[in-house]
């Protein structure tokens, strides 16, 4: 049986990378006693898929992992199982049962939505909510995209889904996190910083992951679900 875990990423924990999340839900499972599958070959590992990977620095309270498992004693006894063994910083919330051919969290990845706010709570973005709104309702906007071969003018505007100012001062957006688009939160921000002429000091920002999902509809017609949607308690 296929199971989806969604668990937030927060504090000190932010600053490791993917790989150490990897590493640590794989002792986490075998701590938790979890009977969870193998692959087969000359070396054998557990079977995972993680969604979209969280850039470094970043906090989360949407992130997935499937696992494979070959039997359990309920959802709950396995999020309390998990709860047990996790440290400061990361939390399982849920564990949901997927159904036979739901893909996996990586490949159903459609957009995810952030949270950019000033670490000092008494700064804000309140006062730019109509430059925002300009800012969101222009057909183009242009950003400068680097790779490893080339760098190229990209516009970003078709991908950004949603981009507000919340009541607690803060920008909020919701952006294609899909492989083919993948908009990190910083070309949005950056792009917004010069259109409105703001100036922000290094490390001023805390960007939190509010949410992944998948695509409930189709690709001209979008319906954004949490990745966690298509999953039941068992």
């Amino acid at each position: 049986m296929k199971v989806r875990i969604k668990f937030a990423k927060y504090g000190a924990l932010r600053f490791i990378g993917h790989l150490d999340v990897m590493r640590f839900f794989q002792k986490a499972i075998r701590r938790a006693e979890i009977d969870v599958a193998y692959s087969e070959g000359f070396s054998p590992h557990q079977i995972m898929s993680f969604a979209a990977p969280l850039g470094v620095g970043l906090c989360s309270f949407g992130e997935y992992l499937d696992v494979e498992i070959r039997s359990h004693q309920g959802s709950e006894d396995m999020l309390k199982r998990l709860q047990s063994v996790c440290v400061e910083g990361i939390e399982v919330l849920s564990v949901k049962a997927l159904p036979q051919k739901a893909g996996n969290a990586m490949a159903s990845v459609a957009a995810a939505s952030y949270q950019v706010a000033y670490k000092n709570p008494e700064k804000s973005f309140r006062g730019y909510e109509e430059k925002l709104a300009e800012f969101f309702a222009r057909s183009e906007i242009m950003i400068t995209k680097e790779t490893k071969r080339s760098t190229m003018q990209v516009n970003i505007r078709p991908g950004i889904y949603e981009l507000f100012i919340d009541e607690e001062g803060a920008i909020v957006m919701k952006v294609d996190a899909s492989s083919a688009g993948n908009i990190k939160p910083s070309f949005v921000t950056d792009a917004f910083f010069a259109y409105a002429g703001i100036k922000t000091e290094p490390f001023e920002l805390q960007t939190t992951r509010l949410e992944t999902y998948l695509n409930a509809g189709t690709a001209e017609e979008p319906v954004f679900e949490p990745l966690d949607w298509i999953g039941e308690e068992f």
